[in-house]
């Protein structure tokens, strides 16, 4: 039986893998010649759109598994919302997945390497997805898309969690907000599994069922003083984390009803 179950897992996480890069190659042949054939806005609100459809059905898919649990609805409060930075902590490279799984208006920020990928590129920059690089241009580009009543996914940690419980975040996000004076909506990502974090080889199979939970943090006001705010927000995240933790540490963290991913 634990054989069958380890074969089971395996198939799970390889034919999901697949089925993501199948997903994002079908959508770049589609995205490439909409690209120059449709207005800023419209590509922008069909890029956003179909990004969060495709996102939703590969979680969907690995939650029917059964091996793999994902607590999302938090987020579905968001919807509707007026502009804010979506500040997530970091902890692996599903993370960026869940959360635009959940909200059709999100300009992600992503390293600039990424909008060449063949694999998510062409879908990136038809949604007007923002690179990271440079960063004068990046707040410029973040500011700007405020304008459209839309969210901004930023990491504040800049790369996935190394140093438990948070990273040192990095200033670009109290500059945006500064400028921008839009608030700061925290949110905190919790799992039970290593899997996907930074060093953590794409191919390698967990300990299997994985769980997934987020949560809504604090919202911060727009920042008035910038160094002030990361200070704040550095502890707030620091604390918050840790406290989760004590709730639910690694490797216990109960599964949720996986249904909560449809």
């Amino acid at each position: 039986m634990r054989s069958l179950i380890a074969v089971y897992d395996y198939l799970v996480l390889y034919l999901g893998l697949i089925w993501l890069g199948l997903l994002c190659i079908g959508w770049t042949l589609i995205a490439v010649p909409l690209y120059p054939l449709l207005s800023v806005r419209r590509g922008r609100i069909l890029g956003r759109k179909v990004v969060m459809s495709a996102f939703r059905m590969y979680l969907a898919s690995l939650s029917i598994s059964r091996r793999c649990h994902f607590d999302l609805t938090a987020l579905d409060a968001l919807r509707g919302e007026p502009p804010l930075i979506l500040a997530p902590n970091h902890p692996c490279l599903l993370d960026a997945v869940m959360v635009i799984s959940r909200l059709p208006n999100v300009a992600c920020v992503m390293k600039a390497s990424l909008m060449n990928n063949i694999f998510l590129g062409a879908g990136a920059r038809l949604a007007r997805f923002i690179p990271s690089e440079p960063l004068r241009n990046m707040v410029h580009l973040a500011v700007d898309d405020f304008q459209n009543g839309s969210h901004l996914l930023l990491f504040p940690e800049g790369t996935r969690t190394t140093q438990n419980p948070v990273n040192q975040l990095k200033g670009s996000i109290a500059l945006i907000a500064h400028q921008a004076q839009v608030p700061v909506q925290t949110i905190l990502i919790e799992t039970d599994t290593e899997y996907l974090r930074k060093g953590w080889p794409l191919f390698r199979k967990p300990v299997m069922p994985i769980t997934y939970r987020v949560r809504l943090g604090r919202r911060f006001d727009a920042p008035q003083h910038t160094q002030q705010f990361m200070a704040e927000l550095q502890d707030y995240f620091a604390n918050e984390l840790v406290q989760g933790s004590a709730f639910y540490p690694t490797g216990t963290l109960t599964p949720v009803n996986d249904s909560r991913t449809g």
